[in-house]
């Protein structure tokens, strides 16, 4: 709207002095009358003459509104433009977001399944090393029974000896196994 308006002009005549003036001048800044009041009797006549547009302030005013028509198009087809790559933009948000949360969602029963695999399988080895420990206690249990029965029969061997030796008075050889 770098264009302006033509001003229409309007021709004043007051007291025998012409003045010329722009119509969009006088709407904007009045210029106050005189104070005083012109004497009618004294006064020739107040002649107001509005000048018609010509044919070339029409074409210019019609070129004018067919501009302002083609801009106004211009910024309507530019902010639709706008507002479509905003809602594809938001569209391929949203889709990405989509996307993320059903990855995560995946990767997390993946984790998940893996956590349970692991608590199975250490489930498993821990019966297992309960088992072993079980068998290893029982081998010894074992163990600790053939070392009493063992203890048992040397005493038993040596109470036995020694009652041999009592009825036949003799003595053992060797009291002690370091002489």
């Amino acid at each position: 709207m770098a264009e302006e308006k033509p001003a229409a002009r309007v021709e004043v005549e007051a007291e025998g002095a012409s003045v010329v003036k722009d119509v969009e001048e006088e709407k904007t800044a009045i210029v106050p009358a005189s104070e005083e009041k012109p004497d009618d009797s004294k006064a020739l006549a107040i002649v107001e003459q509005v000048v018609e547009p010509s044919a070339n302030d029409r074409d210019t005013a019609l070129a004018r509104v067919a501009t302002e028509k083609r801009l106004s198009l211009i910024k309507a087809w530019e902010e639709n433009e706008k507002v479509k790559a905003e809602n594809k933009a938001l569209k391929k948000m949203s889709s990405i977001s989509a996307w993320e949360n059903s990855k995560k969602a995946e990767v997390e029963a993946e984790l998940k399944k893996k956590e349970e695999e692991l608590e199975k399988k250490k489930a498993e080895h821990a019966e297992k090393v309960k088992n072993k420990i079980a068998l290893i206690h029982k081998e010894a249990e074992e163990k600790r029974a053939i070392a009493e029965a063992k203890h048992g029969e040397e005493a038993l061997k040596a109470e036995e000896k020694a009652a041999k030796y009592r009825a036949t008075g003799l003595t053992p050889k060797r009291i002690f196994g370091f002489f």
